[in-house]
């Protein structure tokens, strides 16, 4: 895949101002494309669209489903345009805080107005053909989400491993009785995601006109406690009760002496290369008509990946397995027709990384803030040493912005360096600016820029700090501050630097 020299802005949805609690895809998305064109901006890259869950943290990497879609983006204005709400079913919204995603009081907010809506569109419902083309065409995922979904709330929130064993175990007289008993609440599950779907499309469809792609992003894991893991076992290292029998990690390191406990069921490759990585196909199929790329997150994995026996308290004693390498790369360019990958290769990479995404011609990540080294010259994240074929990013969503990287994480050393290397002065009011421009000016062909940094926002804006459990993944930017000021500013350098979208 050769990408062209264009740019583009890193913001989740859950980011965008909106009246209701948290971003979604109605009218503020639409302005924030409006937003991205008049900036010559042509990639709005995103964070996974998937549901999530409460007890995670609200991580959209720690999902219920790795096909279905987040309800919370489904749009109260556009439901009132469709006829299925009234506005007085909306209006007048609770006192919301702006800058932060209060995620208990918006999902509340939230499911009380779907409630409503599909309560509206029940009795037409089974008549509806493009309701019932949506759920013939995503059947392969959604039979088993929603049927999912409805026991989880029976089941008052508990994970799949401790409900009733037949419920567990998937025993077909217990699913069928599920089925049977929760018929409503399936029916309610499909239709949200109907919702979703269409409003996801919507959005997908104005970007393209407006010449904006969108930049979507894939976990390698998906989460023990989903409808993936409960209803595909044999895809997965789990025993005959569906524990798992090794978990994802990361080795000890200087950042961590004991390394890291993902909790994340790792993969049997060997059964799921057996047919072709068919699960596999349909996840980046289904993906690839989302999105007009995807992010593929922790690509190392592919090749290698960190295995923890469960019992173990920590992930000291793992050990590197070999991931399904070219084999799985081959069978999803033979199978999935179209696909455009970029690679999270970020982190410690071996030799073997380097030659698969070589072989595939995927390119990688470069981050500005891993620069300015003490061998900042041989650095592979300093611009002069990035290949064409990448893509650069002043941050990404687990690092802090760029003024507050610079005000509380640089040293003094590394503040040295950078302005040694911009050859200008440089201050925590510039810095952003700075970064921006050494971005902008590299050979990579593709620049993300967090849309934190073209506001110069501190590390109140910052939207993840890895390991930290509580407060991740609630920054909002605030209405008024995507003004047409930042977009000329955005489209001025995008032009310096030979990456206007036309």
């Amino acid at each position: 895949m050769n990408l062209a020299r264009r740019c583009g802005v890193l913001l989740h949805v859950s980011s965008l101002p909106s009246r209701h609690g948290i971003g979604d895809f109605g009218p503020c998305a639409h302005e924030y494309i409006d937003f991205l064109a008049a900036g010559g901006q042509g990639v709005w890259q995103m964070l996974p669209l998937a549901p999530i869950n409460a007890g995670a943290g609200n991580s959209p990497y720690s999902s219920y489903s790795a096909f279905a879609g987040n309800t919370l983006f489904i749009s109260p204005e556009l439901l009132v345009r469709q006829g299925v709400l009234r506005p007085r079913d909306v209006e007048p919204a609770p006192d919301f805080p702006q800058d932060r995603v209060d995620y208990a009081a918006a999902a509340a907010w939230r499911e009380r107005i779907l409630e409503q809506a599909f309560d509206n569109a029940f009795p037409g419902l089974r008549a509806d053909v493009r309701f019932d083309a949506f759920c013939r065409k995503a059947s392969f995922w959604l039979d088993d989400y929603c049927l999912f979904a409805a026991l989880k709330r029976e089941q008052r929130g508990a994970p799949w491993l401790s409900w009733p064993r037949g419920l567990r175990l998937r025993e077909p007289d217990a699913l069928e009785q599920a089925r049977e008993r929760l018929g409503y609440d399936i029916l309610r599950e499909r239709y949200f995601q109907y919702l979703f779907s269409l409003h996801w499309e919507n959005l997908r469809d104005y970007a393209a006109t407006r010449g904006v792609a969108l930049l979507g992003d894939v976990p390698i894991y998906v989460s023990l406690d989903s409808s993936d893991v409960w209803a595909h076992r044999e895809l997965f290292e789990l025993d005959r009760e569906g524990l798992p029998i090794y978990c994802a990690g990361a080795p000890p390191d200087y950042f961590s002496k004991t390394g890291q406990m993902w909790g994340n069921p790792v993969y049997d490759w060997a059964f799921q290369e057996k047919d072709g990585f068919s699960w596999w196909a349909k996840r980046l199929r289904h993906e690839s008509e989302r999105f007009d790329m995807l992010r593929l997150d922790h690509f190392r994995g592919f090749c290698g990946f960190w295995q923890v026996p469960a019992c173990e308290p920590t992930a000291e004693n793992g050990l590197w397995i070999k991931g399904p390498g070219a084999a799985f790369f081959s069978a999803m360019k033979e199978r999935v027709p179209g696909l455009s990958i970029l690679a999270e290769d970020l982190g410690v990479i071996t030799e073997d990384v380097v030659t698969l995404m070589r072989e595939f011609e995927f390119p990688g990540m470069k981050i500005l803030q891993f620069a300015f080294s003490e061998e900042m010259g041989k650095n592979a994240y300093i611009p002069h040493n990035f290949p064409v074929q990448s893509a650069v990013y002043t941050g990404t969503h687990d690092n802090n912005t760029v003024r507050g990287w610079f005000s509380d994480e640089l040293d003094d050393q590394g503040r040295g360096r950078l302005r040694d290397y911009a050859g200008r002065h440089v201050s925590a009011e510039d810095a952003a600016d700075v970064m921006i421009r050494l971005a902008l000016g590299s050979v990579a062909a593709l620049c993300i820029i967090p849309m934190q940094d073209y506001l110069n926002l501190d590390a109140t804006g910052r939207m993840n700090m890895p390991g930290v459990a509580g407060g991740n993944w609630g920054w909002r930017m605030q209405p008024g501050m995507a003004t047409r000021d930042v977009a000329a500013r955005m489209r001025f350098q995008a032009w310096i630097y030979g990456r206007v979208a036309e």
